[in-house]
């Protein structure tokens, strides 16, 4: 093996090492920075801004609406960071080869959100409230 190859493979040790030190590190200090034991009950309850809880913090279910937003928002996120190289990298390739691909991904993102909507994605069901008449 030679010298080069070898110092190849320490850098990629080395790389691997770091990452599991830096994931697990968090881990490990806070094991040891811990409180020990519980001193109130009170911690034990949930807590949000200042105020105790009114009745059950689990009993409050959202709707799966909420989720397929945030799904739809994520997966189109992460489509954005792939369009940043592509057009950094736009002047390196031919003017037509670029505008043919980008198109391409563009389409692919295009059907995908006429195949949301036509699922009903994004039809948003409300609430009717019933008025008493007293």
């Amino acid at each position: 093996m030679t010298e080069t190859a070898l110092l190849d493979y320490m850098y990629i040790f080395l790389f691997l090492v770091v990452g599991f030190i830096g994931g697990f590190a968090p881990f490990i200090l806070n094991w040891f920075i811990r409180p020990k034991r519980i001193h109130q009950k009170k911690s034990l309850d949930t807590y949000e801004c200042g105020m105790d809880i009114y009745g059950k913090a689990w009993d409050y279910r959202y709707g799966v609406a909420y989720y397929l937003y945030a799904l739809i928002f994520l997966a189109f996120a992460v489509d954005i960071v792939y369009l940043f190289p592509v057009a950094a990298a736009y002047d390196k390739v031919s003017g037509i080869r670029g505008i043919v691909e980008m198109t391409i991904f563009l389409g692919i993102l295009i059907l995908a959100i006429v195949y949301a909507w036509a699922k009903g994605v994004f039809t948003w069901e409300r609430k009717i409230k019933v008025r008493r008449q007293d």
